[in-house]
């Protein structure tokens, strides 16, 4: 199913994300989850944390969600990024896909990925 409108968790983190939070991004964490972003594996809470505290909440990193599609209870949230990040070699609209995996309502994994159109 394909919807604009994420719930539950994923809703939490987004929010988190958007409001630069980073306590509250790490609630949605399991305590063995890991995060997969730019071909990086960030295994751990500790690393996880350090991972968002500079990247995200110190990038002023936000997502603009403009699909969320759930593939068999996988969570894929396509969105607009923007931040302060730096966008060298970087299109005007970033759009990145966010793949979460869940259990027991907390996200085991996350991977970002900037996606490029198929030709098929």
């Amino acid at each position: 199913m394909t919807t604009t409108e994420a719930t539950g968790v994923i809703a939490d983190h987004i929010a988190a994300v958007n409001a630069f939070d980073v306590d509250r991004i790490m609630a949605t964490f399991a305590t063995d989850a890991y995060v997969n972003d730019n071909h990086r594996e960030i295994w751990g809470l500790d690393k996880i944390r350090q991972f968002f505290v500079r990247e995200f909440a110190g990038d002023h990193v936000t997502m603009d969600v403009t699909d969320v599609i759930d593939h068999h209870g996988d969570i894929i949230v396509r969105a607009r990024y923007d931040g302060t990040y730096d966008k060298t070699n970087l299109p005007a609209e970033l759009m990145m896909t966010t793949y979460f995996s869940l259990r027991n309502d907390k996200i085991i994994s996350l991977t970002v990925i900037h996606n490029q159109p198929s030709p098929y």
